[in-house]
């Protein structure tokens, strides 16, 4: 009498399903793709970002407003203190700078120069700060909702634009009261703010994604900023440094190209008419156009990158 055994297949050998026996079931990826399901959160492509961001233009200009409105409500002047705040800090610095340090006897119309320069500065100064708590200060807002994310620091940024309009009426009313008449130059304060607001969005962008992954960058950026202040000729003028002393050509060269420094130059060739042309750098419209294009379209791209981290971890 004799015995079969039926020895089991070795584990190196391929099982062979029966002919006619059920289907392997599909993939998590293949009824994804099946069905047209995409990862949530997952970041898409640039153009497909930029038409999301144009979609969403309502709720960014009404974000920013919102928060415009309510930045002093607790205070008893309210929104007062968006022209009193820059106003007193220029009052400050004249002080110190103009009546202590006498930086004021080598520029003409120095209030008007001073207060042009502490206005345009702070509008950088205040979106950077912005941009860099957009992502850390907002996440309960980046989890409980899908958005493309650069809405935050873009409105942000429209919010110190729509600050620094209020400030520009101010600035007028002190240009006038110091003699400064209006001119056809006024029309240049339209491009430079252009040019501006695309440079501070580029940073905050930047700012952004850097500060939502290290928050304490928002505790370093006040000294980086108020240095940034100090060599960018909002208290002094660097037309007359560079004139008055020999420095080195790479020192000359920073100076000049400084991005905040272009900007508060060319607001101030817009609207004092003492501030001329030759006291500009050279290729200061290059300068702006370029700084604009560099931090803007490439804050851009850098924040977009990095689309399908925020608001985790």
């Amino acid at each position: 009498m004799s015995q079969v055994l039926d020895t089991p297949p070795s584990p190196a050998t391929p099982t062979v399903p029966a002919q006619g026996g059920p289907a392997p079931a599909p993939s998590a990826a293949e009824l994804a793709a099946q069905y047209g399901l995409t990862v949530s959160g997952a970041r898409p492509t640039l153009p497909g970002y930029v038409r999301q961001l144009w979609q969403r233009r309502h709720f960014i200009t009404a974000f920013a407003t919102a928060k415009l409105t309510a930045q002093y409500s607790q205070a008893k002047l309210g929104q007062v203190w968006q022209v009193m705040t820059p106003l007193l800090n220029a009052a400050v610095y004249y002080f110190i700078f103009g009546v202590l340090m006498n930086t004021k006897h080598d520029v003409k119309d120095y209030v008007p120069f001073l207060v042009t320069g502490v206005f345009i500065f702070t509008f950088t100064q205040q979106s950077v700060m912005a941009g860099t708590r957009a992502i850390s200060g907002s996440l309960g807002l980046v989890r409980a909702l899908h958005f493309p994310r650069a809405a935050l620091p873009i409105s942000y940024c429209l919010q110190q634009l729509q600050q620094l309009l209020f400030s520009m009426c101010a600035l007028l009313v002190i240009l006038l009261a110091f003699g400064v008449p209006p001119t056809l130059s006024w029309l240049l304060v339209v491009p430079v703010l252009a040019l501006q607001f695309t440079f501070n969005t580029g940073l905050a962008l930047i700012m952004a994604r850097l500060g939502s992954k290290t928050p304490d960058i928002a505790q370093l950026m006040p000294f980086v900023l108020r240095t940034w202040m100090y060599v960018s000729g909002v208290m002094w003028s660097i037309d007359a440094v560079l004139k008055d002393q020999n420095l080195p050509h790479a020192v000359t060269l920073v100076l000049a190209a400084n991005p905040a420094a272009v900007y508060i130059d060319l607001m101030r060739f817009a609207l004092i008419d003492t501030f001329r042309a030759g006291q500009l750098p050279h290729h200061v419209w290059a300068w702006a156009l370029g700084w604009a294009l560099l931090a803007g379209v490439g804050g851009f791209i850098y924040f977009w990158k990095a689309e399908e981290t925020y608001g985790r971890g």
